[in-house]
């Protein structure tokens, strides 16, 4: 397994920042896999994947350049530069980053990427960081910026439920929840980033940041020992843009927000889970689930360091009730 030795003053100089250049890689690599990981990014895929395989056909040294760059297991390192973590900055400033790579650079990590050879026509290609910053410019502007707000507000969700989870439950709880499978604190200052066989590294006195993407692809990065990033998909990955269908009925007797998170707890959700899913602060999704506790709704488990929440039997025919009689309309939560 792929692990990092964080040092105390990395971990404590750590934070979780968001990055308009991550959310486009990462929609790039969704767009280049063309499969979606739940009905939202399919649903989106379905309206951008034509534009997107367009784009390439009329630019085929654009569509090499992607596939090396993305690579069977590892990325090129100048398509995921690792954020500054120095205040927000826009995608415009963030993608000079990819645009300036040295261009002699490019081959070379394009060969560590896919694991050999790179084809011919990237060999002797001028530009291949500025080709690359263009490419990455169009997903932006096109599939991207149109829904920002929404993906936006997502992510700001993600990261108020994790800084609040560090709060409560320290690193260990926090880290646990990022990437479940795949990052884990192991104990002893060493973090798993992944389930490669590559060595460890060493972050001692850099700067740790933890990057949530709407997107299920996520990744590692670093710049020299400087900064380290955790591309993480968050919580509320794309989900449903107006929430679940809940039944008019529901709503009325519960009210909505409460009804939307009611309606949600099918399968089992944590309480930051849920904060990134509905935008809703967590003290307002924490009262609401304590009223849903009361009334023998719902009921909490715990699975490792997360607590989950899910329907009781009578949670169930709550939420299920339009059917035996209660309502038939729905509103959107």
């Amino acid at each position: 397994m792929g692990w990092w030795r964080i040092g105390t003053d990395a971990l404590a100089g750590s934070r979780f920042v968001l990055s308009p250049l991550a959310e486009a890689v990462a929609a790039l690599k969704t767009l280049h896999a063309g499969s979606g990981a739940h009905p939202g990014e399919r649903a989106w895929l379905a309206a951008h994947l034509p534009a997107y395989r367009r784009r390439l056909a009329a630019e085929p040294l654009d569509a090499l350049l992607v596939r090396a760059a993305i690579g069977p297991t590892w990325n090129a390192d100048f398509l995921t530069p690792t954020p500054l973590g120095e205040g927000e900055r826009s995608f415009t400033e963030e993608v000079m980053a990819v645009r300036e790579t040295e261009p002699s650079s490019a081959v070379p990590q394009l060969e560590v990427a896919v694991g050999g050879p790179v084809p011919e026509p990237l060999r002797s290609a001028p530009d291949l960081p500025h080709r690359l910053a263009t490419v990455l410019e169009w997903v932006w502007r096109e599939t991207v910026l149109p829904d920002w707000p929404r993906r936006r507000r997502i992510l700001e969700a993600d990261i108020t439920a994790r800084t609040a989870q560090l709060s409560r439950g320290g690193w260990a709880a926090a880290l646990d929840e990022l990437c479940p499978g795949k990052l884990r604190w192991l104990g002893d200052g060493r973090l798993q980033v992944n389930a490669r066989d590559y060595p460890p590294r060493s972050v001692e006195a850099g700067r740790l940041l933890f990057v949530p993407v709407t997107s299920a692809k996520g990744w590692v990065s670093w710049e020299g020992s400087e900064r380290f990033a955790v591309v993480y998909p968050c919580s509320g990955a794309l989900a449903d843009g107006g929430g679940p269908a809940v039944p008019e009925a529901l709503g009325t007797l519960l009210g909505r927000a409460r009804a939307g998170i009611l309606v949600r707890l099918e399968s089992p959700l944590s309480t930051s889970q849920l904060v990134a899913l509905t935008g809703l602060g967590l003290g307002s999704v924490g009262r609401h689930l304590k009223v849903l506790l009361d009334a023998g709704l719902v009921r909490r488990r715990r699975a490792g360091r997360s607590v989950l929440y899910d329907w009781t039997e009578a949670g169930a025919v709550l939420v299920r009730a339009p059917d035996a009689g209660l309502g038939h309309g729905v509103v959107r939560t």
